[in-house]
């Protein structure tokens, strides 16, 4: 194969590629190779470009006992530290390089190992969520068989502890399935036209009895006609409604919730009019270190007061999907003391 023709062939690889000399020095990088090692690696000696013992075992067994070898390394790049496969192998005889060589590529499965251990924390958080309210029904079922079973006032106590638990574990499947479907439409953005204003009264109306039952004031501010957007008026109101009722029930102690909407006339990151709704709380607030992980999958602040909350550690999760799947943004603002802000912005029809 004629070298122009060689050079080629390694251009339209999409992985990155370098083909080294016998002398284990870079005689050619495709774009997706400079991309992630910087330009001007031709003529540079391979030690200087990657230095993982690794990739240079393999590459000298390539070079040196004529066979291809694999391996898995981490490599720094400018940008990022990535986790990859690499595959070594010699060139042919005859090939487009004088005195031979061998052909490096680099794959960077560091999305891949990022999904797998996703994946084995959600079982193992799901397991746990689990576990917990199995055990108690375990042992209470346990309880009323043996010496408890002829004693009325036990066995009412605890079926109503049985019945507590069991209703956890539904809420937790039910948010699962939840989120399931969330995640499957996440790429399929709703056509329908609906009114927000009408999602959130509905909201506000279903929980006004939970805001009572609290002591705490739910009040409605902004703009309040109709507000026009595409959205999914069900996944709206489970993001509204979700967000006034953690108001109220984590952020209640300051005796008011409020709901602002404000319409905006050019909204730079969403590329036009949008409606920015706040749900506001005055109550004790959220450390701000908090902040980055609490849409994050059974990412919990208090793990205790959210069990007896009722909470899974997935509504948020749900809201971030949902607020995605209307090219919306969520953004929450809080500080210790200071009470707590959740911002949906929506792109307005």
């Amino acid at each position: 194969m004629a070298e122009d023709q060689f050079r080629a062939l390694i251009e339209a690889m999409p992985l990155p590629v370098l083909v080294v000399s016998r002398e284990e020095r870079i005689m050619q990088a495709n774009a997706p190779a400079r991309a992630m090692l910087g330009e001007g690696l031709e003529g540079r000696t391979f030690v200087t470009v990657l230095r993982q013992p690794a990739i240079g075992q393999a590459l000298d067994q390539a070079l040196a006992g004529g066979r291809a070898e694999t391996g898995q390394v981490t490599i720094t790049t400018r940008e990022r530290e990535i986790s990859a496969r690499i595959h070594a192998a010699p060139l042919p005889p005859g090939s487009a390089l004088p005195g031979g060589g061998a052909v490096l590529s680099v794959e960077d499965v560091t999305a891949l190992e990022n999904a797998e251990e996703m994946r084995r924390d959600f079982v193992a958080n799901v397991s746990h969520e689990l576990r917990t309210p199995l055990t108690a029904l375990m042992g209470f079922i346990e309880t009323l068989t043996g010496f408890a079973k002829d004693d009325p006032k036990a066995r009412e106590r605890f079926l109503g502890i049985m019945a507590r638990e069991a209703s956890r574990m539904n809420r937790l499947v039910g948010d699962l399935l939840s989120l399931s479907r969330v995640e499957s439409d996440e790429r399929r953005r709703p056509d329908a036209t609906v009114d927000l204003s009408a999602v959130l009264r509905g909201a506000t109306q279903t929980l006004q009895g939970v805001a009572e039952a609290q002591n705490v004031q739910l009040l409605r501010s902004g703009e309040a006609g109709p507000l026009r957007i595409k959205g999914d008026a069900d996944q709206l109101t489970q993001v509204f409604s979700n967000l006034i009722e953690n108001a109220i029930k984590y952020g209640g102690s300051g005796g008011e919730v409020r709901v602002d909407v404000e319409r905006i006339a050019h909204e730079p990151v969403l590329r036009g009019p949008a409606l920015r709704v706040s749900v506001i709380d005055k109550g004790e607030g959220i450390d701000p270190r908090h902040l980055p992980r609490l849409t994050e999958r059974f990412y919990r602040v208090d793990t205790h007061r959210s069990r007896e909350q009722g909470g899974t550690g997935l509504g948020l999760a749900i809201v971030k999907h949902i607020v995605n799947r209307h090219r919306g943004r969520l953004r929450i603002e809080s500080a210790k003391g200071e009470g707590a802000r959740f911002i949906v912005t929506l792109p307005e029809t």
